[in-house]
């Protein structure tokens, strides 16, 4: 007799989809796609997605919950999830000169939600100016004062996309922090600057810090110096020379052991801490800011979990699927907390590293496309990425009901 053969995870996930809509007539999916940067927002993304399910006529009810992870498109992602407000400051950019920097306050009226790349963001610099040995947090701390300001009790920090190198000692500033060195004055702002310190003076800190819980969104486990630190990770992608990375990680070696010396805490050594130019390490440190997965943090705060309970598959997407995935962005938290119900999961990327397959079965997608590949060029796919998106959502109908091409 011969053994029984096992189907693979992604046909079981199929049958048992196909089997739901065959039985309820009507086919539940949460559509949760993350930005495809620089070309759809989440919001966008989710619109194409729902059109083209939605032309395939299948009968298929959809439900739009975009998602985040910390970085772009956090604050709109909570803000509308929860009917709050998108706010604007006037605050220090990452080279000095003032911007006008977007955030948040959940709809709850006491949760504000900021993106250190509206106040200290790489896309605020130009290229030919990036360089992180002068570059500063200060607008993200003002950022946090004017949701103190505001009334926050709670504030949802995201670190993706900064433009500094400076331990968020920028910041620290802002909040009334003094960074002194041997002779009693202050250090300038950057990340180089931190060279010059011998003391810090908290007396001066905002008190309100200490009656807020600041949730530091963290998708790295980055330590603050050495060769897997801030520095030597990240800096290169904001401007550094090799000669800068040097001279910024001593730099944060520093500021590590004066904030060993001040709080009794080795920060240099905690997870995450190197996160955002060691703004993770800053967040810690003057505002006792919790790390954590951002992807959580969003799909908690939207109501992620709840909505699973009534649904019946998933179709999520983000501008590139690689190995990345493993540390923690949107798409592997969602994997994960579906796999938990035995949700199958559908994804459209914009580029995929490697074979789709590579990222299908257990523990991932039930089917993965891609907007680029097969004849069409990464260049197209983003011109073109409305169209491309809503065609592979018509063939992601078709795949989770059973349908040859959704139509």
């Amino acid at each position: 007799m011969q053994p029984k053969k096992t189907l693979p995870i992604a046909k079981i996930r199929n049958r048992i989809s196909q089997s739901l809509f065959l039985h309820s007539g009507t086919m539940r999916v949460l559509l949760c796609p993350d930005s495809f940067k620089g070309t759809l927002s989440a919001f966008e993304a989710a619109e194409c997605i729902a059109e083209g399910i939605r032309d395939a006529d299948l009968g298929i009810e959809t439900i739009r919950l975009p998602v985040a992870d910390g970085g772009e498109g956090t604050v709109q992602v909570l803000v509308s999830a929860t009917g709050g407000q998108l706010r604007e400051a006037h605050v220090t950019g990452p080279l000095g000169l003032p911007v006008v920097a977007i955030w948040g306050m959940l709809g709850d009226g006491t949760t504000a939600v900021i993106e250190t790349a509206s106040a200290s963001g790489l896309s605020l610099v130009p290229e030919d100016k990036r360089n992180p040995r002068i570059t500063t947090t200060f607008g993200t701390g003002e950022l946090i004062r004017a949701a103190l300001d505001a009334g926050a009790k709670r504030i949802i920090m995201g670190l993706g996309g900064s433009a500094t190198n400076d331990g968020g000692a920028g910041m620290a500033e802002a909040l009334g922090v003094k960074l002194l060195d041997r002779f009693g004055n202050g250090i300038g702002r950057g990340g180089a600057a931190l060279a010059e310190l011998d003391r810090i003076d908290i007396s001066s800190c905002d008190t309100r810090l200490r009656e807020t819980e600041i949730i530091a969104a963290c998708d790295v486990d980055n330590v603050l110096t050495g060769p897997e630190g801030a520095s030597a990770i990240y800096a290169p992608q904001k401007g550094a020379l090799p000669e800068d990375v040097a001279v910024l990680d001593h730099a944060l070696t520093i500021y590590a052991a004066i904030l060993h010396r001040t709080f009794q805490v080795d920060f240099a050594a905690m997870k995450g801490t190197g996160a955002a130019g060691g703004l993770g390490a800053g967040l810690v440190a003057f505002c006792g800011a919790v790390l954590q997965r951002g992807a959580d943090i969003v799909l908690d705060a939207i109501g992620f979990d709840e909505q699973l309970a009534s649904v019946d598959a998933i179709v999520t997407g983000e501008g590139r699927v690689d190995g990345q995935m493993k540390y923690g962005k949107a798409l592997r938290a969602i994997t994960e907390r579906a796999a938990r119900r035995g949700l199958p999961v559908y994804a459209i990327a914009g580029s995929i590293d490697g074979p789709a397959s590579a990222y299908c079965g257990a523990g991932g997608f039930t089917a993965l496309l891609s907007l680029s590949g097969m004849g069409i060029s990464r260049a197209h796919a983003e011109s073109h990425a409305k169209s491309l998106l809503w065609k592979r959502a018509r063939e992601l109908a078709g795949m989770m009901t059973g349908s040859k091409d959704g139509s």
